[in-house]
């Protein structure tokens, strides 16, 4: 049952679509290297297009590659 006058809750993991993960809240990343790292923001963003030269952190550079060629 949900209580009318709760605050919705905010998901932990967002998707963007073309983009990041978005991760709010404590977590532990994984990078592709196995290199592990903790979240320090109230909101981080996590690359998933690979291209990033921050991995496991997203940089923007999924705004440069065409759309066909994201995961």
């Amino acid at each position: 049952m949900i209580d009318g006058d709760a605050a919705p809750q905010q998901p932990d993991i967002i998707l963007c679509p073309g983009g990041p993960m978005l991760l709010r809240g404590d977590h532990v990343v994984q990078s592709p290297d196995g290199t592990s790292a903790r979240t320090t923001r109230p909101v981080s963003a996590v690359c998933r297009c690979g291209k990033s030269a921050s991995q496991p952190w997203c940089d923007g550079t999924h705004k440069v590659i065409p759309r066909k060629d994201l995961p």
